[in-house]
């Protein structure tokens, strides 16, 4: 019994999982989309990452929170962190100088051993899954990223993770793959 014990402690701290991480309806739906979307175009499905999703779920809620649309002239787009979390603030400006503090997020927020590429997606009415993908599949650089065009061209990505959260929807994409799942919140 102490064996089993100290190899199940040692399976989850080994894989980094401390928690459940779940997909609810919503963020299943974006999830199946993007795959059947991915399929439509003879790419390979891509396996849900429960630290990308932790991630995401937690950008989500920061976007939701805190971040300000009616600041004027705000040089910090939805790529942004706010410092209300236990993560670094970053500004992510369109100039894409600090692209890094995006990159980082999975690493510092999940300990996921990769960079992270996130596409984010906003509406104020709030956000479903179908209206989601249109708007990035209608997003010349957002569509890129999700069928591995233009610079994406080489990538294969390994891990998905995807939150939603009132207004918005934030997918994350990796190249190392991710022993911890996620599954659908039930």
């Amino acid at each position: 019994m102490k064996k089993l014990l100290t190899l199940l402690l040692l399976l989850v701290f080994s894989t980094g999982y401390t928690q459940n991480i779940c997909l609810s309806a919503e963020e299943k739906k974006i999830y199946d989309l993007l795959i059947s979307y991915r399929k439509g175009k003879g790419l390979s499905s891509i396996p849900v990452s429960g630290k990308l999703t932790k991630v995401a779920q937690a950008h989500a809620r920061d976007l939701a929170e805190n971040y300000d649309y009616s600041q004027e002239n705000n040089p910090c787009n939805m790529h942004s962190w706010s410092d209300k979390g236990s993560w670094s603030a970053c500004c992510y400006t369109d100039d894409h100088a600090q692209a890094a503090c995006m990159w980082n997020k999975p690493k510092e927020i999940a300990g996921y051993e990769g960079s992270g590429y996130e596409i984010a997606h906003f509406n104020s009415a709030g956000v479903t899954a179908q209206e989601a993908i249109d708007g990035w599949k209608g997003s010349k650089f957002h569509n890129e990223v999700m069928i591995n065009l233009s610079i994406w061209k080489q990538v294969k990505w390994q891990a998905v993770g995807v939150g939603v959260y009132k207004e918005f929807a934030v997918v994350w994409f990796g190249e190392k793959i991710d022993s911890v799942g996620a599954e659908r919140c039930k």
